[in-house]
């Protein structure tokens, strides 16, 4: 259960929290974005919003303008100016009317009767004119008696600097409407004076909770300020973007996650077989001890009693079954003596060794075995003076014990190499044959004790060469293919005292 418990936290710990933080800063940066985009683009459209108005407004004020300089010579005759008026207006609808006053306000003629018989002295646009002799823009709105609201841009007609006469335009806030609305649909607009008098909105009901968030810039002809709110981002396309990421960032986490756990598991297999395989041999190789001592008191006895009887009994063939006896005995001895070394380690003298006069002095040894079986050997010595720290006796018969497992694992006519160079800090004899090799399967046991593919092997042999050579810091390492060969490799430190 507590293991259980474990992993389930270990799992939420590297795969889940890490995929949920991950996947929230990757909403809020979406979130985030989108709102400075839509930020970004209200901000674009407010600048065209903006040349858009002044556009309207500026060409309206040329226009009226142009018209007052006009009338200047002559604005006597109504119907000449009520023509002049009509052909200003014509079908552009972005006028409510055109009219023109007297210099006291009172309304003469019109494009339409909306304003017969008014008198607009007392509009704050008009005392502007007045005092100013300049265009002047209205920043209230005023609804005709059509109920269409109407912005004013009202021009004097001057004459020896004197008001002669005022030309009124009304230009229709519907029309500006409609051109916003026909630049960016569905989008709020809010359009104020300097002294925050509403002027016009494409959505009056949004004033009444006004956002926090907006975008506001000034007109240029006019002090008019213009207020837009960027759009809302869309939180349903964000958590979509967002669940995706979530899908595709936790994928790649389990991936690592169970790459990273497999190897965790393979390596432990690995650390717990190295365990086994320590136990099992210090278990085997203490039954060896053991037993070894308990074979080796009677066997010295037989021994001695074989040697006696040969020396009574002369006869050829009874010394033919002495030798036999005797052949018998050493083996069982040889037997006795790889038990020892498979048990627990004795203290043995290490000393400096000369590898190379080592090599030298086997390979008459070799070379007379090498013939036995009918095999060319050569060895190849490429550095001078490899000295290492070993026992001398055990590491001649590891390296006899290996060269006679290669011939006898090759035909006739085989080759066998013995290599022997330094590398850096450490000594490599390599060992190498063309023989029959070993199957991938047999290669995985092949330290195994006991375990051997000859008929009359004790699986002993490569299993006391490995033991040695590790206990001179050492390491013994095999690489074979079957039916090429097989090669042996002896690493050793070089000593340095």
């Amino acid at each position: 259960m507590k293991n259980n418990l474990k992993k389930m936290s270990l799992y939420f710990t590297l795969v889940l929290v890490p995929a949920l933080l991950m996947t929230l800063s990757y909403g809020y940066y979406s979130f985030k974005k989108n709102n400075e985009k839509s930020i970004m683009q209200t901000e674009r459209d407010a600048s065209i919003y903006q040349r858009q108005l002044d556009q309207v407004i500026g060409e309206t004020i040329k226009s009226l303008e142009v018209l007052a300089i006009t009338f200047e010579s002559n604005f006597t005759n109504v119907s000449d100016v009520k023509t002049a008026l009509n052909t200003i207006s014509g079908k552009d609808p972005r006028y409510g009317g055109i009219y023109f006053l007297d210099k006291n306000g009172n309304v003469i003629t019109g494009t339409n009767d909306y304003l017969k018989q008014y008198n607009l002295k007392n509009q704050s646009y008009i005392k502007t004119v007045y005092q100013t002799h300049q265009s002047v823009v209205s920043d209230q709105v005023e609804t005709l008696s059509n109920n269409k609201k109407v912005i004013a841009i009202v021009t004097p007609v001057i004459k020896n600097n004197v008001v002669q006469a005022i030309i009124v335009a009304h230009i229709r806030t519907d029309y500006i409407v409609n051109i916003i609305q026909m630049l960016t649909p569905n989008t709020f607009v809010h359009v104020e004076s300097e002294q925050g008098v509403p002027i016009f909105s494409t959505d009056d009901s949004l004033m009444l909770n006004p956002t926090k968030h907006y975008v506001s810039t000034s007109l240029e002809r006019v002090p008019w300020k213009i207020t837009l709110i960027p759009k809302t981002t869309k939180i349903k396309s964000v958590v979509i973007k967002t669940f995706i990421f979530f899908l595709i960032i936790t994928t790649i986490i389990h991936v690592i996650y169970l790459f990273f756990h497999s190897l965790s598991i393979k390596r432990q297999a690995e650390r717990e077989k190295i365990q086994n395989d320590a136990q099992k041999l210090e278990l085997v190789g203490t039954l060896a001890a053991s037993t070894a001592h308990e074979i080796r008191n009677p066997l010295t006895g037989i021994k001695g009693l074989v040697q006696l009887l040969s020396e009574k009994y002369k006869d050829p063939k009874d010394q033919f079954y002495f030798s036999v006896l005797h052949k018998e005995i050493n083996r069982i001895n040889q037997i006795v003596n790889e038990f020892l070394i498979l048990g627990k380690p004795t203290v043995q003298k290490m000393e400096k060794i000369d590898l190379d006069q080592v090599i030298n002095d086997l390979n008459p040894l070799i070379y007379s075995e090498a013939n036995l079986y009918n095999v060319h050997y050569s060895y190849q010595i490429k550095s001078e003076e490899i000295t290492v720290l070993a026992t001398i006796d055990q590491l001649k018969q590891v390296v006899l014990n290996i060269t006679k497992n290669a011939l006898e694992a090759m035909p006739t006519e085989g080759k066998l190499l013995l290599n022997l160079e330094k590398k850096s800090n450490h000594a490599y004899v390599s060992i190498s044959d063309n023989g029959t090799g070993i199957s991938p399967e047999n290669l995985k046991k092949i330290f195994t004790p006991f375990f051997t593919s000859k008929e009359n092997g004790t699986g002993l042999g490569l299993v006391v060469c490995k033991r040695i050579i590790e206990s001179f810091d050492g390491n013994l390492s095999i690489k074979s293919e079957l039916n090429k060969g097989t090669e042996v490799l002896i690493t050793l430190p070089i000593y340095k005292g």
